[in-house]
C-alpha cells in the first residue's frame, strides 16, 4: 500500500513539474508589441505601451525582469481585463503576473504604462503553469508619434495638480491605446512628454529620436520590423507654448531673441512628415493635434499643419484636429476616452476600418 501511495505521489509530482513551462524571451510564440529591441539575453522595453503578449493554456504566469530605476509601472491584462498594476523594483526579479486562473486558454499582456524617461526594463522570459500557444494576430497596425498627451501623462491624477510622476501616468488609458484596442490593432507609440518638432522642454526634438531603437541611445531602429497601415502624428502642443517663451533656455539656444517665423515652423513640420513617409511609403499618415490649447479657437497651429500637409502634395496624408477640451492640465482618463471616440469615428469614416 505504501508503495502504491508513493508511486501516486511521484506521478503527481512529475506531472506538476511538467506543467511548468519556462519560456525564453526570444521564443517565437511571444508577441512583442511596440518598438522593442532584442539584446543578447533580453528584450528591452522602454517606450510607452511596449508590451509582451502571449496566448497560453494554463492557470498562472510569472515573468523575470530587470528594471533600470524601479519607477516603471506595468498593467497585467488577462483576457482583456486589467487584473493587476505592477510597480517594478530596481534590479532583476521574478514577478507573479497572474495565478489561480481557471484551466483553459487565456491571453496575457504585460503593458508598459510609463514612458522611457522612467527607465528601461529588460525582459528575460516567463514561467507558465501550463503551455504556450500560438502568438496572437491583429487586424490592423498603427504607429503613433506624440507627446505627453499620447503618453497619458497625469491622466490618473484626480487631484487637479497635473503631476507628471509615473504614479499618475497610464498609457493603457491613453486615447492611443483605446483607439488601437477598438480596431484590434498591433501598435507602437513613439512618444515623450514635453517633446516638440522645433523645440522641446529639453535639448532634443522628435526629429532627433524618431528613428532610434531607444531614445537615449544612437542605435537606429530597423523600420522593416513593423509596417503600419496608419501613422498618427500628434505633435506641436509643446511647440505652441515654447516658441513664444523668450525666457526659456531652449528658446534662447535655438532662436536667440527672435521667435521662429510661421514659415520656419511649417517647413520643419513638413520635413518631419517627409521623413515618416520615407520610412513608410505605403502607409496612410494622419497629422493630428489636440486636445489641449493648441486647438483652442483662434489657434494658428492647426493652420500650420494644414499648410505643411498641403505642401507635400500627398493624397494619403490627412489632417484631423481634436476639439479643445477647455479644462486645466493634461487630459483625464475620461477626456482620453473622448479623444478616442473622436478618433475612432474619424478613422471609421475616412479609412472604412
Amino acid at each position: 500500500m505504501k508503495r502504491i501511495l508513493l508511486s501516486l505521489f511521484l506521478a503527481f509530482a512529475v506531472a506538476g513539474c511538467r506543467a511548468q513551462t519556462l519560456v525564453n524571451f526570444n521564443n517565437p510564440r511571444i508577441h512583442y508589441m511596440g518598438r522593442i529591441p532584442m539584446r543578447d539575453s533580453t528584450a528591452e522595453l522602454s517606450w510607452t505601451a511596449a508590451s509582451v503578449i502571449i496566448n497560453f493554456n494554463g492557470t498562472a504566469v510569472k515573468a523575470t525582469m530587470n528594471d533600470e530605476n524601479g519607477q516603471n509601472y506595468y498593467n497585467v491584462v488577462v483576457d482583456g481585463k486589467v487584473t493587476k498594476v505592477l510597480r517594478l523594483d530596481k534590479g532583476k526579479k521574478e514577478y507573479e503576473l497572474i495565478a489561480g486562473l481557471p484551466k483553459g486558454n487565456h491571453r496575457l499582456q504585460l503593458f508598459k504604462r510609463s514612458e522611457y524617461d522612467w527607465g528601461r526594463t529588460w525582459f528575460y522570459g516567463l514561467n507558465i503553469n501550463g503551455s504556450l500557444l500560438a502568438p496572437p494576430t491583429f487586424k490592423h497596425k498603427i504607429e503613433y508619434y506624440g507627446n505627453s498627451i499620447t503618453c497619458g501623462m497625469a491622466n490618473e491624477d484626480t487631484t487637479g495638480q497635473d503631476r507628471g510622476d509615473s504614479d499618475y501616468e497610464n498609457g493603457y488609458a491613453s486615447y492611443a491605446n483605446l483607439t488601437a484596442r477598438h480596431f484590434d490593432a498591433d501598435f507602437s507609440s513613439i512618444s515623450k512628454s514635453g517633446i516638440g518638432i522645433v523645440i522641446s522642454w529639453f535639448d532634443y526634438v522628435m526629429p532627433d529620436i524618431y528613428d532610434q531603437a531607444y531614445a537615449h541611445d544612437k542605435a537606429k531602429w530597423d523600420f522593416s520590423k513593423f509596417s503600419p497601415e496608419l501613422v498618427i502624428v500628434n505633435l506641436f502642443q509643446n511647440d505652441s507654448w515654447l516658441t513664444k517663451n523668450k525666457d526659456y533656455p531652449e528658446f534662447k539656444r535655438l532662436f536667440g531673441t527672435t521667435p521662429p517665423t510661421p514659415e520656419y515652423i511649417i517647413s520643419h513640420y513638413r520635413d518631419f512628415i517627409k521623413n515618416i513617409r520615407a520610412k513608410y511609403p505605403k502607409a496612410k499618415i494622419l497629422c493630428a493635434l489636440g486636445s489641449m490649447d493648441a486647438t483652442r479657437e483662434g489657434s494658428e497651429w492647426p493652420g500650420y499643419i494644414q499648410k505643411a500637409v498641403a505642401g507635400l502634395h500627398d493624397k494619403e496624408i490627412y489632417t484631423h484636429f481634436f476639439p479643445y477640451k477647455n479644462t486645466p492640465g493634461h487630459p483625464s482618463v475620461k477626456e482620453h476616452q473622448d479623444m478616442a471616440d473622436d478618433l475612432i469615428a474619424y478613422i471609421t469614416k475616412t479609412f472604412k476600418w
